[in-house]
């Protein structure tokens, strides 16, 4: 059986889109009374109507009024509130005047040193001789088709490469026949680098009132206590993290370490019959397609796992695409937020205890390891790599081969 509540619900949404104006008011004011007491706020909070126009329904039907009134018109002629355009001439036009000339940044505008609020647009109308709420200006702002809208990152400060959308399909396809085959496919990238001390960290946790974590009032890094940076790997298609600390230089060498890593302690047992592994990365950085030691020091990795190692980059400045950033980095970032991070253990810790999507927990181990900014490596030592670029921007993507046999 349908209850009392759902019976009302169906009559009043079947019957309102049928009714007048005047129809839909007698209409809502004969269910108001059928419910009884409490039955004014029940239509209305249904019907969306307000409770003044069913109160005046109710008027109505009690006392018989509204004979006068032509059933083919809603209203008597003339009745209704004056659209604010009639009342007030202009006022659209000023409006819109003062909203342009603040977006098209003009100098002599009125708000140009202010927030573009409902309020501020208010008064600036008011000091133009219009009496407007800022209720008022947030409506004829809606119908002037303007909405309230965050800046975009849409331009580009250099021009964008005309293969960036073939890379990023090349990079899927690749992707896939690597995971069909069962070859690890690795996102990888470096964290920011993070003081590591008492210091602010952006976010908030809950703590009694006036019990907020206490830090230091300045970010000046302790030498003491140094940086560390997170470098992460993320297997796309078994969605899992795994990231080493270091204390050190954010370096292709490091970079390389991590790999190799995660090699022995996740990837050797995860896929003990891989012959490759894919990595995506970003274009610049320590493991960008232009550094010669990323390929040196992957040389060496290649040949001490007898196994092909494939590079794939992304086009330049589209880092925000890889999937390291969004699938794990993001997840350890709220993991911590409004947490000090005081020493290495805790953050070791805080990204251990992160989980990503589908609740896999996050693998960090710490890597104290020094590395040293600014090797070079020559064209001598460059041209020993087994490298093969491929057909489709070799510079972008190409396999590292070992140049060893594969240890039994």
């Amino acid at each position: 059986m349908v209850n009392n509540d759902t019976a009302l619900n169906l009559r009043i949404k079947t019957m309102l889109p049928e009714l007048n104006e005047r129809q839909r008011r007698l209409f809502l004011a004969a269910e108001a009374k059928t419910v009884g007491y409490g039955g004014i706020s029940k239509v209305s909070r249904i019907s969306g109507v307000s409770r003044v126009t069913i109160t005046e329904g109710i008027y109505e039907l009690e006392n018989e009024t509204g004979n006068d009134v032509d059933l083919i018109q809603c209203r008597k002629r003339g009745g209704g509130r004056k659209p604010v355009e009639e009342k007030q001439p202009g006022i659209i036009k000023a409006l819109e005047e003062l909203v342009e000339a603040h977006t098209s940044g003009d100098p002599m505008a009125l708000l140009i040193w202010t927030s573009k609020s409902v309020r501020n647009l208010s008064a600036a109308l008011s000091e133009k001789g219009y009496t407007v709420s800022h209720v008022l200006v947030s409506n004829l702002l809606k119908d002037m088709c303007y909405t309230l809208q965050a800046d975009r990152k849409d331009i580009t400060i250099n021009t964008q490469h005309p293969d960036r959308n073939a890379q990023f399909e090349y990079i899927n396809e690749q992707s896939k026949l690597s995971y069909l085959k069962g070859v690890p496919v690795l996102s990888i990238d470096a964290k920011k680098k993070e003081k590591i001390g008492n210091f602010i960290n952006k976010g908030r946790e809950y703590h009694k009132k006036g019990e907020a974590l206490k830090v230091l009032d300045h970010d000046f890094p302790i030498k003491e206590l140094g940086n560390a940076t997170p470098f992460g790997i993320y297997d796309i298609f078994r969605n899992h993290g795994f990231v080493s600390v270091g204390i050190s230089a954010d370096t292709a060498e490091f970079a390389v370490a991590t790999v190799r890593k995660w090699w022995s302690i996740v990837g050797c047992k995860k896929y003990p019959k891989a012959k490759e592994i894919l990595i995506t990365a970003d274009s610049g950085g320590s493991n960008g397609y232009r550094v010669r030691l990323w390929k040196a020091e992957l040389q060496i990795l290649a040949d001490a796992l007898g196994i092909e190692i494939t590079v794939l980059h992304f086009p330049p400045g589209t880092s925000k695409w890889n999937k390291v950033e969004h699938r794990l980095f993001s997840f350890i970032s709220k993991n911590w937020r409004g947490r000090p991070l005081v020493s290495l253990a805790l953050i070791v810790n805080l990204i251990g205890s992160t989980k990503i999507g589908g609740g896999n927990k996050v693998d960090c181990v710490i890597d104290k390891n020094k590395y040293e900014r600014g090797i070079e490596i020559s064209d001598e030592e460059y041209n020993t790599i087994n490298i093969k670029n491929h057909k489709f921007h070799g510079e972008w993507n190409y396999t590292i081969k070992p140049k060893l046999k594969r240890r039994k």
